[in-house]
């Protein structure tokens, strides 16, 4: 048993899944640090109270959009070129963006540079797991993308704390900083074996996005893998995001901060993601493992909204359960790598949680049209509904890949 877990330990805990940790952990930090200092920036610039939130809107879209267009660009380069040269061009793109905010004076360029920020951001998670996915063993993989997940999550804490007590630009600096520092530990990552075997045949077709177009069965596969995250940036994006709004809506006894509420949720992710892990690895099944969260994230998404006059702690306890129950992210992301082969897979990899990511340009915009007809709360709920619903059927559809060897091409 000695032996065994000792060999556990060296597969989960190497150089690889702490160094991809570490580089998910600033990715997160900068990626959910706009919605931290949401507010205070925008108050800064300017920016009226009755229009915070259509502008905070119009700027997460702006890097969201950014997102699904990096999400597509990075994950090709991943599989022409290799895993590590995303995680190298990616970081570098977002951290000098991250500085960049930081000296920005209006809006419209605010707006901008979350664009850039957001494509940058897009590939550091999907070129991680890959990576991670195909260095672990089959066994151990899911384990090991759960450690990434949960120390990158963890950077989420970070920004919260951070928001909250420096000034806005301070913050973008420092982000932008850890990202630029981490390039360093980046030089002591491998690439993957399989990527390099793959490479040497020069019959493979690498990240040919028209080999999903075209085939009508990969395609479904892969807006499958693409739905079964969606509540997931629901959850974050509508609920966390704009909990100051929808508390107020549900009558909170007092203010409730984004900031707050982003830290408790994401305390609960760090959790939810380690769970999530090891009830994959107990019940052998990622099938079994999803559903369990899905069922969880539909139980609190309505305890959440169904909450009327409680006090602020209150709401960011639920944050906390919120965030437990959508901490299968590592998990649906793991999915998305077994499902394609090694000439897809970063594509896959990389492009399905930013198209996730994007899905909140859509959200929102739901969102928002239903909040002037039926109020923030209902708004809310509806548009949770529709999330859960096309979740849980993209789920049944998609096929049980623990254990499952990922050395194999697409055709």
């Amino acid at each position: 048993m000695t032996i065994k877990n000792s060999a556990l330990k060296r597969d989960v805990f190497n150089i690889t899944v702490l160094v991809a940790g570490l580089g998910y952990f600033v990715d997160i930090y900068d990626l959910i640090l706009f919605s931290i200092v949401r507010v205070s920036s925008l108050k800064d610039l300017g920016v009226l109270e009755a229009d915070l939130m259509s502008v905070g809107v119009r700027l997460i879209n702006m890097q969201m959009t950014g997102m699904l267009i990096g999400g597509i660009f990075w994950g090709i380069l991943g599989d022409k070129l290799g895993r590590i040269t995303v995680l190298f061009g990616s970081i570098l793109m977002y951290s000098l963006a991250n500085i960049a905010n930081g000296f920005v004076t209006d809006v419209d360029t605010y707006a901008w540079i979350r664009l850039i920020a957001g494509i940058g951001l897009a590939g550091e998670l999907g070129a991680a797991i890959t990576l991670v996915s195909e260095q672990l063993s089959k066994e151990n993989r899911g384990l090991g993308t759960s450690v990434v997940a949960a120390i990158g999550v963890s950077g989420a804490l970070l920004a919260a704390t951070i928001g909250k007590n420096f000034s806005w630009q301070f913050s973008y600096f420092l982000g932008g900083a850890l990202g630029l520092a981490l390039l360093v530990l980046r030089l002591k990552m491998l690439e993957s074996g399989m990527f390099n075997q793959m490479r040497g045949d020069k019959n493979v077709r690498r990240g040919d996005v028209m080999m999903i177009l075209t085939n009508l069965e990969r395609l479904g596969r892969y807006l499958d893998c693409v739905l079964i995250g969606v509540p997931l940036w629901f959850v974050i994006g509508i609920l966390v995001t704009f909990s100051p709004e929808i508390c107020r809506e549900l009558g909170a006894t007092g203010p409730v901060s984004a900031g707050d509420g982003i830290f408790w949720a994401y305390t609960g992710l760090v959790v939810g993601d380690l769970a999530s892990g090891l009830i994959s690895q107990w019940l052998r099944s990622r099938k079994g493992a999803l559903l369990l969260f899905q069922l969880l994230t539909a139980l609190f998404i309505g305890v959440f909204l169904f909450s009327r006059g409680k006090s602020p702690e209150y709401y960011y306890r639920l944050c906390f359960l919120l965030g437990c129950s959508v901490g299968y992210w590592a998990m649906f992301v793991t999915v998305a790598a077994e499902q394609f082969g090694t000439n897809l897979r970063a594509t896959v990899t990389t492009s399905v949680p930013n198209f996730v990511r994007g899905s909140l340009v859509l959200l929102t915009t739901l969102f928002i049209w239903l909040k002037g007809n039926i109020g923030v709360v209902q708004s809310a709920l509806t548009v949770g509904m529709v999330c859960m619903a096309i979740s849980l059927f993209a789920l049944m559809r998609i096929k049980e890949s623990f254990g499952r060897d990922l050395n194999w091409n697409e055709n």
